[in-house]
């Protein structure tokens, strides 16, 4: 198997929830970005299931002659919910709506 050389990462800020003010280093994709979404499993102190902090990937500011971004940051998510394109081949939501296909609550309207 070929080399592939070191694995680049960089230094991204984290905003918001109790990542607060941090700076970690994230490993970074075939694309030179980061993930879109940085999870971070919290074990629980009663050996229950452990809580998972989600981090949306946002851009971190753009530079004032050209315009270009500067990079990327994470800001706390408390939903977790992914944001995005939804695709018509992507999994249902795990909680549907309570009345299916858009219905109407009274059925004689």
């Amino acid at each position: 198997m070929s080399d592939t050389g070191p694995v680049k990462s960089e230094d991204t800020p984290f905003e918001g929830g109790p990542m607060d003010g941090r700076v970690l280093p994230v490993l970074l994709g075939p694309t030179g970005h980061p993930p879109k979404h940085y999870r971070i499993p919290v074990p629980d102190a009663d050996g229950g299931p452990p809580t998972v902090l989600v981090y949306r990937r946002v851009p971190r500011g753009q530079g004032k002659r050209l315009g270009l971004q500067q990079g990327w940051k994470y800001e706390y998510d408390p939903e977790g919910k992914p944001s995005g394109i939804r695709w018509p081949w992507s999994k249902p939501d795990s909680k549907p709506d309570a009345t299916p296909g858009g219905k109407p609550e009274n059925p004689d309207e």
